[in-house]
């Protein structure tokens, strides 16, 4: 998986909008290998962002758990101490 798509699942608050299009972009861009499109794929490159945060968000919203959520600052603190034991900062 992509390092930058983060889980979105599960939070305390809920995922918003524009985290699941920021999502969206990081995996077309994984799958393309486009970090900015040419004019001539621009119009693909979007759609494909507006289409996958579409399933996405409806992917999120019917799944069910258990689990209570997760605190967002909680899971950054968490994610930052993994990073400073990896790489040394």
């Amino acid at each position: 998986m992509c390092r930058n798509i983060r889980t979105l699942f599960n939070f305390d608050p809920p995922v918003t909008p524009e985290e699941v299009r920021a999502a969206s972009l990081q995996f077309v861009r994984k799958i393309t290998g486009f970090n900015k499109p040419s004019k001539a794929n621009e119009e693909a490159f979007q759609a494909a962002i507006e289409e996958i945060a579409k399933v996405s968000t409806r992917l999120i919203h019917s799944l069910e758990t258990v689990a209570p959520p997760k605190n967002r600052e909680e899971e950054a603190a968490k994610a930052k101490a993994r990073a400073a034991v990896r790489f040394g900062t």
